[in-house]
């Protein structure tokens, strides 16, 4: 809209300029401030009877879980393990082949699957299923200890 027809132009020299002797701009839109302004001051009853948990912290914050890297290997991957390492794995005196877990940064060994060749697996720790199903299969498990280690 033009700046000349507006009511502000049309009411000049007037004294009210349209807006009552006594009543001027009162209940008019956004009286009190945009959106919840005043909430702390002159609309404090306002939001102490229709929005009382406005201020403060509620609930919680989960923080991010850090990656956990599995230190840990089931028996039932030895197999493809031993395939993989291929002739790096070297033979032990009772000629079975050799998988150094601890070499490769595997803490334990777990009884989860079954093994079907039979190894001589290095491990800093194992379950009582996994050296088990080890020796079932006609290898054995050498557990390290930690002084050996330091």
């Amino acid at each position: 809209m033009p700046t000349r027809l507006r009511k502000t132009r049309e009411k000049r020299g007037t004294r009210v300029v349209g807006w009552g002797r006594v009543g001027q701009h009162r209940k008019s839109g956004r009286s009190g401030g945009r959106g919840l302004a005043g909430l702390k001051r002159h609309k404090k009853s306002w939001m102490l009877k229709y929005d009382p948990e406005h201020f403060g912290r509620h609930g919680f914050y989960r923080h991010p879980v850090p990656d956990v890297v599995d230190r840990w290997i089931n028996v039932r991957d030895l197999d493809e393990l031993y395939k993989g390492q291929g002739s790096h794995g070297g033979t032990s005196e009772g000629g079975l082949p050799v998988i150094d877990l601890s070499a490769l940064g595997v803490e334990k060994l777990l009884g989860g699957g079954s093994v079907r060749g039979a190894y001589k697996v290095i491990v800093q720790r194992a379950t009582a299923s996994a050296v088990k199903k080890v020796k079932e299969a006609g290898g054995q498990v050498e557990i390290l200890s930690k002084a050996a280690e330091s």
